[in-house]
Parts: C-alpha cells; structure tokens; sequence
C-alpha cells in the first residue's frame, strides 16, 4: 500500500463519509435533495478527514506519542516512510481540495459553509498540533461528536435545505457517537503509551475499565437517537436501522474481552463497519420512506 494511502487511514473514512451520506438521505426525505451539494460536501468532508490524518501522524511522532513499537496500524512519520514535513504539505493540499469543493457550497447555501469549512479545517489542525492539542487534553471525543457529528451532519442538511429542524438534531448526535466510538477504541488500546508521553486522552483519564463501558455505552446510543426520527418514518423502514443492533452488541462484549490490546485493532475495524452499516441503513430508511 502507497505510504500515502496508508496515512489516509482509509478504514476510518467512515467517519467523514457517513455523516454527509445520512445528511443528504435526510434532505431526500425532506424533498431537498440536490446531487451537486452531495458530491461537494463528501469530498470535502473527506479531504479534511484526510488532511486530519496526515497533521495526526506527523504531529504525534514530533511529540512522541507514535514509535516503531506502536500497539496500533503503522504510522508513516514513525516509521519513517514519510517525513513530518511532508505530511503537513499533504495536509495542506487536502485542505485546499476542501476548500474548493466547499467554494460551490458557499455559492449554493451561502457564508455558513465558509465558517463550517474554515473552522472544520483550524480545528482538524489542533486536533493534534499546536501548544493546545485537543486530542492530548482529553477533548478529542468533544472534537469528533462536534464536527463528525454536529457540524457535518446539520451543514449538510443546511446546505441541502437551506436551515435545520430539531429532528435533525438527533440524526447528527447519533452520527457523533458512533464517530466517537472510534476514537474511544483507538484511546482504549493506547493507554499505556500515552500515559508514558503525557498524552492525557479520555481513555487515559477514565482508566481502562470506566473506558470499556464509556466505549460499551456509545455503541448504543445512536439507537436511542434514532427513536424519535422513527416516529417520521412509516411502516417496517423505522426499523431497518436496527437491524445493525447484533453488531452493537457484539462489539461491547468484545471490548470487555480483550486482554491482548492489539485486538482492539479488529474492534476499531468492526467499529467503524457498525457505523457504515448504521448510517447505511437509516438512510435508506429515510429514502425509501419518501
């Protein structure tokens, strides 16, 4: 694999993918959908995820968190495979991918999209980088539920729509939570190393038990957020979001299993998939039920 797919992380581009697939389902059933606005946020949505990834794994290599004894995938700086330097300008050109895409949005939907990209961007940076980095203050679940939640999934429908109802509200929270269930798992496995570098994430903060069942309990959530939507939706569709349920269940069992932490490496994987399936499935949902 190209060392620069490889710092993609494409396996959790699922995060940037299912909030903007589930926005424009939303607006579909809102009679609003327009296929232009879709292409534009979902590439732009995933050029910052990309952007994200690449400020990730040069910034924690400068910092330590990442070595060549990294419990997790491989990282490209720590392996030495690409430099720090030139991951930032990969950053940087992602970033502007984004921004052109998000230049036809602000045409369509106005200054809104331009503050939700500019913003989007400045704090995919930090994430990470920088004197303040959320992700090493235990701010990086508040990140993912903010942006992979909030901010993707209502500036889609904005986009679309042209404002937000409080319904989409909860199709947005359950996005975050899956979102931030990833991020839980891939903290939960790395407490150890971080704790050796000062890296102070959730996981590290909660402790290795409260953390199992912090990730345990957000696996479950997007459903509870999905009730009131099903309400919208006529017939056998309200249901088919559960149908990923099994899954759920399996992945909070699992957690509580694992003794070696690279396992939670396969969790991370069938966590991300959770979300695809969820998101999937409540779109349709939302689709079908039009």
């Amino acid at each position: 694999m190209s060392p620069w797919l490889a710092a993609a992380r494409p396996k959790t581009l699922v995060a940037g993918l299912v909030p903007v697939v589930l926005g424009s389902a939303y607006a579909f059933h809102q009679d609003a959908f327009h296929l232009r606005i879709f292409l534009c946020a979902l590439f732009g949505a995933l050029a910052i995820q990309v952007g994200t990834n690449y400020v990730n794994d040069a910034s924690d290599f400068e910092k330590g968190a990442d070595t060549k004894d990294r419990l997790g995938p491989a990282r490209m700086a720590a392996s030495g495979l690409l430099t720090p330097r030139a991951l930032y300008w990969g950053a940087g050109f992602c970033f502007l991918i984004a921004l052109f895409f998000g230049f036809f949005l602000i045409l369509q939907a106005g200054l809104w999209m331009l503050v939700i990209g500019l913003s989007s961007i400045f704090f995919a940076v930090i994430y990470t980088a920088g004197p303040f980095p959320l992700a090493y203050l235990g701010l990086g679940d508040l990140f993912v539920l903010i942006f992979f939640g909030l901010v993707a999934v209502l500036g889609t429908v904005f986009a679309h729509v042209g404002y937000v109802e409080n319904s989409a509200i909860y199709l947005a929270l359950a996005t975050g939570f899956h979102g931030m269930a990833l991020i839980a798992v891939n903290n939960l496995r790395d407490i150890p190393t971080d704790i050796l570098v000062g890296k102070k994430t959730l996981a590290v903060r909660l402790g290795d038990r409260a953390s199992r069942i912090y990730y345990s309990v957000l696996e479950f959530l997007p459903y509870l957020c999905w009730a009131p939507l099903a309400a919208s939706v006529p017939g056998a569709f309200a249901f088919l979001p559960y149908f990923s349920l099994p899954l759920a269940l399996l992945n909070a069992f699992a957690c509580f299993r694992i003794k070696d932490r690279r396992e939670f490496n396969g969790l991370l994987a069938r966590s991300a998939a959770l979300q695809l399936l969820f998101g999937l499935l409540a779109s349709l949902a939302l689709v079908l039920s039009k």
